[in-house]
């Protein structure tokens, strides 16, 4: 059982087997087996507040602490060598005040995260090294991140409602989004090679190719208030509805279909798919964790080959005569060839 007033935020599947959770209000890391069994490990500071979370190239997860204005890393087991799981260990940051908020594994294997308050992306190694760029447009806000298929980082700009691509160098481009004011929020590589986010304010779910050409697509609820946003087992987009109360799936071609969650009012804000194949997410105001199970494919149906009717009984009809019978190799007389003028 979560532990009460936790509020779960960021969600993400560990190299261990389980799916890993930061606890806002809790200053904890939580960890679900896929049973549902949950077991928490407490930061080190107090009222830290971390927001979002993901794997290390190290065996470990990492997070960002949007009050304690650190990163941290805890231990999963995954490794002999850190057993058993929990060990947390936290790396200050080098801008004051920064609000770090989302974090993935780069493609060079060091961790970046956006830093809110600052407006910047920065980058850490596994040691604590921090390298800052500042973001071109001022007040951007800097929220989700995400690694992409052509080796940059993209990241959402919610303020100045932009989707912004950083080089593992620093070189840093800028995309408007089409949407006046539509607040992008999460985002993650699809399955088609593009990156999908959510437009929290636009009520929208944007896509974006590498070169920077982006479509959008209308969500059925009004005012839903997309969230985290992530590429499910079956190839499509799951995400977040944190107004509306549901998760919703869309397709590469765009279209949206919404599930509602049991629970009322429940805030979900993150999802992720986790080891079992099952699209999991964060429950903020209920105090949970989501699991969800993708319905069966219906099954092709099978061709029957239709019987060949059995063989009737042999019949004795008389066959004309010289015609040979079936299965039998006719036999000739032969007709003597002359030799030296004798038969």
């Amino acid at each position: 059982m979560i532990t009460p007033g936790s509020a779960p935020r960021g969600i993400q599947r560990g190299p261990d087997g389980n799916v890993w959770y930061t606890e806002n209000q809790n200053s904890a890391i939580g960890r679900s087996l896929p049973l549902g069994v949950q077991i928490d490990f407490l930061l080190p500071t107090a009222n830290a507040h971390p927001d979002q979370i993901t794997q290390g190239p190290d065996g470990a997860m990492w997070f960002t602490e949007s009050t304690a204005n650190k990163i941290g890393r805890v231990t999963t087991g995954a490794l002999f060598t850190e057993y058993p799981p929990g060990k947390i260990t936290e790396f200050p940051l080098t801008s004051p005040n920064a609000t770090p908020t989302g974090i993935a594994l780069g493609p060079d294997k060091l961790l970046w995260f956006t830093e809110a308050s600052v407006n910047k992306i920065a980058k850490m190694t596994t040691k604590g090294a921090i390298t800052e760029f500042p973001i071109p447009t001022p007040g951007s806000q800097p929220s989700g991140i995400a690694t992409g298929p052509d080796g940059n980082l993209w990241f959402c700009e919610s303020a100045s409602n932009k989707i912004g691509r950083i080089s593992t160098t620093g070189v840093i481009h800028e995309f408007p989004v089409p949407t006046a004011s539509s607040a992008p929020t999460g985002i993650t590589t699809g399955s088609d090679g593009n990156l999908w986010f959510t437009e929290k304010a636009g009520n929208k779910v944007g896509r974006i190719t590498p070169a920077g050409a982006i479509n959008e697509f209308p969500i059925p609820t009004a005012a839903s208030q997309p969230n985290g946003i992530a590429t499910g087992p079956d190839g499509n987009l799951w995400f977040v509805e944190t107004a509306a109360n549901k998760l919703a799936r869309i397709t590469l071609a765009g279209q949206v279909a919404e599930y509602a969650i049991p629970t009322a009012a429940s805030q979900p804000q993150f999802v992720a798919l986790g080891p079992d194949g099952r699209v999991w997410f964060t429950e903020q105001q209920a105090n949970k964790i989501g699991r969800f199970t993708l319905p069966l494919p219906t099954p092709t149906p099978t061709a029957t080959a239709t019987p060949l009717p059995p063989p009737g009984p042999p019949t004795n009809t008389p066959l004309p005569p010289g015609t040979p019978r079936r299965g039998v190799t006719p036999v000739f007389q032969a007709t003597p060839i002359p030799v030296n003028g004798r038969q």
